[in-house]
């Protein structure tokens, strides 16, 4: 407790919010926004194409590596 100080107010804490579509069950669907890499990675004896996708209520930093074909196949959208 003696290393708590009081917080001061500093406008640039505030942090913005997109609002989050809820079903009846309390879960969301996660969609991706937009591809913000490509590449090919290698496993054992083939290689597959996966994309880095920047998700809606994520930063760049969370942005996650998926397989390219699969995502093709969910959100043909990213993909013209």
């Amino acid at each position: 407790m003696s290393m708590l100080r009081k917080y001061m107010l500093d406008p640039s804490h505030i942090m913005e919010y997109q609002p989050v579509e809820l079903r009846e069950d309390l879960s969301y669907e996660e969609k991706p926004e937009k591809i913000l890499d490509r590449k090919e990675q290698v496993l054992c004896s083939r290689s597959i194409l996966v994309v880095k996708l920047l998700w809606m209520s994520q930063t760049v930093e969370e942005a996650t590596w998926e397989p390219e074909a699969q995502m093709q196949a969910k959100y043909p959208y990213l993909f013209h």
